[in-house]
């Protein structure tokens, strides 16, 4: 086929052209700002999810619903390299100069932006260019107290009235959410819970590995009653993983046979990315003027597997150590997991208290979680597999 009309998106959070199997989340965001829009309180979403399921896909979804309904969005991916405090200040600021020219601004809004001045000049005062062009002088007692949780409290409830008077509403779209430390989790927690008391339409919806609904909650008891957690997974493999890869060829006059459709389901297990990757080098493979067929899709296979190696897994392992690599090729040699730290460390001839330390770095890493007490999975689909093909010596 022509690579020029390859329909296949398989790049880090780009949209398939099929976005099937999210309508549940998609109404929920869409529920959540309109009753916040109203006047009403709404549990806010953090949704969960392996490595290449979607999870930012449906962040860029709520951004373009949140610009659609009239609102202002701002998005952020997290990394352990940006300070909390002007991460946070430069957002605030994107909303703000977002909602209303300055030359409408009212005195919620005036008021908010001198907020921000002290919110600014307490947690990046060396960011002199974050305040240029807020001719406001600093809110004296209002996010000055440099107690992070009090300061960011302000800040947001003053956006959410900022915005109030300007008839619209605040979401913050935040990827990669595992990566707050506890006390940062915990201080937005507490700074949209003050909005939530006072029923203002501002909202915080993230994304972020399965182990977020346990680390909010060791941040904030009341955070599962702040938050929805929905996790989303690989895709029904009787329905819409099938609509996921077949859809974009059919749309282009192009068919898949039966068994190439049930070949490439099978192996890709229904997860989104996995099937974008097989559905783009499949398409360059395939002949012109035909079906997309069983050969083809063995002979795509090699390809794929060589392509997800480069671009998805290899990059993971290059961050680990000696032992951290052990760790996980132990986890491979028993199977996919979940696995009991116990076995793990038996694989490793060691015992588990002597392996805590590394299993909590690679939980730090984001290559594993902890789905229940005493066990350690994947964050990542199919990389026992990835382990097995690599470090065939080492594992077998």
């Amino acid at each position: 086929m022509d690579p020029r009309l390859n329909p296949y998106t398989p790049n880090a959070g780009a949209r398939p052209p099929a976005l099937v199997g999210r309508d549940a989340e998609l109404a929920a965001f869409e529920i959540l700002l309109e009753r916040l829009k109203r006047g009403h309180t709404e549990q806010s979403l953090m949704i969960t999810g392996l490595r290449g399921v979607g999870k930012t896909v449906l962040l860029t979804e709520f951004e373009a619903m949140a610009r659609a309904g009239g609102w202002i969005s701002v998005e952020a991916e997290i990394t352990k390299n940006d300070a909390f405090g002007p991460r946070m200040a430069r957002l605030a600021r994107r909303a703000l100069l977002q909602t209303a020219p300055q030359e409408r601004w009212g005195e919620r809004m005036r008021r908010a932006a001198g907020i921000l001045k002290s919110f600014h000049i307490t947690f990046s005062p060396s960011e002199g260019s974050l305040t240029a062009g807020l001719d406001i002088d600093p809110q004296a007692g209002l996010a000055d107290s440099g107690y992070l949780s009090d300061d960011l409290t302000d800040l947001f409830v003053a956006l959410g009235e900022a915005a109030v008077e300007q008839q619209t509403g605040v979401a913050f779209l935040i990827d990669e959410v595992q990566f707050f430390s506890t006390d940062e989790l915990e201080a937005l927690i507490m700074a949209l819970h003050k909005t939530v008391q006072r029923s203002l339409p501002i909202t915080l919806v993230g994304a972020g590995l399965p182990q977020l609904p346990r680390l909010a909650g060791e941040a904030k008891s009341y955070a599962e009653r702040l938050f929805k957690f929905p996790r989303i997974a690989q895709l029904d493999l009787k329905g819409d993983a099938r609509v996921a890869l077949t859809r974009p060829a059919e749309d282009l006059g192009v068919e898949f046979t039966p068994e190439a459709v049930t070949e490439i389901i099978a192996y890709t297990e229904g997860y989104p990315y996995f099937i974008q990757e097989y559905g783009k080098i499949i398409w360059n493979l395939a002949p012109i003027g035909e079906p997309i067929g069983l050969a083809t899709a063995h002979r795509a296979r090699a390809l794929v597997e060589a392509k997800l190696d480069e671009s998805f897994f290899r990059a993971r392992v290059a961050r680990t150590t000696d032992l951290e690599r052990q760790y996980i090729q132990a986890m491979a040699r028993i199977g996919p997991g979940p696995h009991r730290t116990g076995d793990v460390a038996e694989a490793m001839r060691r015992r588990s208290e002597q392996l805590g330390p590394t299993r909590a770095r690679l939980i730090d890493k984001g290559l594993l979680y902890t789905p229940g007490h005493g066990l350690t999975a994947f964050t990542v689909p199919q990389f026992d597999r990835y382990i097995k093909r690599t470090y065939v010596e080492e594992v077998d």
